[in-house]
């Protein structure tokens, strides 16, 4: 269950990270959503390996948002270099 709360708030934190970081993307809004889910997901399992946070508090939120923005901007880097 703890696996499919980091997806839905991936879902979420895509979002924003979309509305963080406006632009045409090559993959659209479902790779920002997919991006999202990576960032939130990469967040997650950090914080927690790093004893930040634990399980349910609203850092993971937070970190979830600056995950999917972090991977966003990885994207469009590569993205931009091809």
């Amino acid at each position: 269950m703890d696996l499919l709360g980091w997806i839905l708030v991936g879902l979420i934190a895509g979002a924003i990270a979309k509305l963080i970081m406006p632009g045409r993307d090559p993959g659209g809004c479902i790779v920002t959503i997919l991006l999202g889910i990576a960032g939130a997901l990469l967040a997650g399992f950090v914080g927690r390996l790093g004893g930040l946070y634990a399980p349910g508090e609203r850092a993971g939120f937070i970190a979830a948002i600056l995950g999917s923005t972090a991977v966003l901007a990885l994207y469009r880097w590569f993205a931009a270099r091809r």
